[in-house]
């Protein structure tokens, strides 16, 4: 069995206050003995980092404390040649242990963020894959990061009020097409909507269905998980795909 979570962020007047509340809940996750926690994509007020030792220092301090995997949110990094918006990961000794890139920058993003290449594996307490916010939209990105062995998906997002109900369908979609659980962390304020959502599945006389839990307000929730239980299925469903063009 494996624990993972989710944490539902507000707005903060600034970082400090804002990392230091998160704090709180992720050593909260931490007593419930969690393994893997995500955060929301961009959810400080300064969204961006110059430099992640220092300013999730805290962060890693946890996950050293509790032998908790956290993926701190998405944010853009700027160096002298480009942007780029990543999700850092810091593993259970309290280092950060690779980091994400966002493959599909949104909208007003693109003129000014390059792309990633590359949708990496990590490997702590489960396989993981790490899908920030729009990249949830594109088939490909999950369904390639389940092939190269991840048995769950967590997603740093932040969703407009607006864009709540497709978010959704687009996370319960990916979950059933991939056979896989998945955890979607989002932003809760005026402006975005909130919902952070997990996605698990069960099956009944094979056919398989969604099971839902969402978040309100601030707050987060962490649920164990015994992912073995869809390698059968995935299975099955990965060798009904025929060729075609």
């Amino acid at each position: 069995m494996v624990k993972l979570g989710i944490i539902q962020t507000i707005s903060y007047l600034n970082n400090q206050k804002g990392i230091s509340r998160a704090a709180h809940i992720l050593r909260k996750l931490g007593r419930q003995e969690t393994d893997i926690v995500c955060l929301p994509e961009q959810w400080l007020k300064d969204n961006i980092i110059s430099d992640f030792d220092s300013e999730f220092a805290e962060f890693k301090e946890i996950a050293k404390d509790f032998s908790m995997t956290i993926i701190p949110g998405a944010f853009y990094e700027v160096n002298k040649r480009n942007s780029s918006i990543i999700a850092p990961v810091i593993g259970p000794k309290g280092e950060f242990i690779g980091r994400q890139e966002k493959i599909h920058p949104f909208d007003y993003e693109r003129d000014n963020v390059k792309p990633g290449k590359e949708a990496k594996i990590f490997n702590t307490a489960c396989k993981f894959g790490v899908i920030i916010c729009y990249d949830m939209v594109f088939p490909q990105v999950a369904n390639t990061l389940v092939k190269k062995g991840a048995q769950v998906l967590l997603s740093p997002s932040r969703i407009v009020r607006r864009g709540i109900e497709p978010w959704q369908m687009y996370v319960q979609v990916r979950a059933l097409e991939n056979r896989i659980p998945i955890l979607a962390a989002n932003v809760e304020n005026r402006r975005f909507g909130g919902n952070s959502i997990i996605v698990d599945l069960a099956e009944n006389n094979k056919v398989v269905n969604t099971k839902i839990t969402k978040l309100k307000n601030e707050n987060s929730i962490s649920k164990e998980f015994k992912l073995e239980k869809y390698e059968k299925s995935r299975k099955i469903r990965f060798s009904d795909a025929n060729k075609f063009r």
